[in-house]
């Protein structure tokens, strides 16, 4: 199933402008986890250890590497076809993991010799429900050091329905200034690769596993508000958790360990 080094490129291109259609300032959301994440290892071990959850094809790795060019960083992900990308494009940016987040075993598969410093996500886990979304909450903190940090970048909704409107009104003019609803969608970036010889066994392979599946408490989890996440995450066990980031309905939640 290797990959050639100018078709991973060529796809994980096209996947970061898609990706700008759906993550409002999406680049300056990645500088923030990145500044999160700096400061919290700054005067810890020599080599911090950076879980990515939902790591796709390494975008967030990628860039967390350069910033951190000391860290180890795990890369966990339940989709072959990114994961592969992800290792081609972004060889040494990461150790990738194939598991599905969530379903037992998941933890153990990602083989860390030591607690975590960090753990980081955008626009990965809200596919989650709302328990399953609570028990890895609990399971993250139970992975970190005593002061390490998880970061979740991704779209929450106000609890507000007027605000929720406002803010998604907010996301949608910055798009449109910055020209990213130009780009393809994500249904239209799946529908190309399936058509790339390349790929053809990585996309079967995909097609065997099976999905993450379309439930209510799914749909419930990705309409959870982000005061609705922080009581999950205070629930888990973290003692500081709050926003340090927001555009529109994007947002950065932090909750230390």
């Amino acid at each position: 199933m290797g990959l050639s080094l100018a078709t991973a490129e060529r796809w994980v291109e096209r996947w970061e402008r898609q990706q700008q259609r759906y993550a409002v300032d999406r680049e300056e959301r990645f500088t923030v986890i990145g500044d999160v994440v700096e400061q919290t290892v700054t005067g810890g071990p020599a080599t911090p250890l950076v879980l990515d959850l939902g790591c796709g094809p390494g975008s967030l790795a990628a860039r967390l590497a350069r910033r951190l060019p000391q860290a180890d960083i795990v890369g966990v992900d339940m989709d072959p076809l990114l994961l592969e990308l992800a290792r081609t494009h972004h060889p040494d940016a990461a150790r990738y993991v194939d598991a599905v987040i969530g379903e037992e075993g998941w933890t153990q598969a990602l083989r860390l010799d030591r607690p975590l410093d960090a753990a980081v996500s955008t626009t990965a886990l809200h596919y989650l429900g709302v328990d399953a979304l609570h028990r890895v909450y609990r399971q993250l903190a139970a992975l970190l050091r005593p002061g390490g940090v998880l970061v979740n970048g991704d779209h929450f909704p106000h609890d507000d329905t007027r605000l929720a409107e406002l803010a998604g009104c907010v996301g949608r003019r910055h798009a449109e200034r910055g020209h990213a609803l130009a780009h393809e969608d994500w249904a239209s970036w799946w529908t190309a690769v399936e058509q790339d010889p390349e790929l053809t066994d990585l996309i079967a392979e995909r097609g065997r596993r099976p999905r993450q599946p379309k439930t209510a408490a799914a749909d419930s989890a990705a309409r959870l508000s982000v005061s609705a996440h922080q009581r999950l995450l205070r629930q888990a066990g973290f003692g500081h958790v709050g926003v340090v980031w927001q555009y529109g309905a994007s947002h950065v939640v932090v909750a230390l360990r």
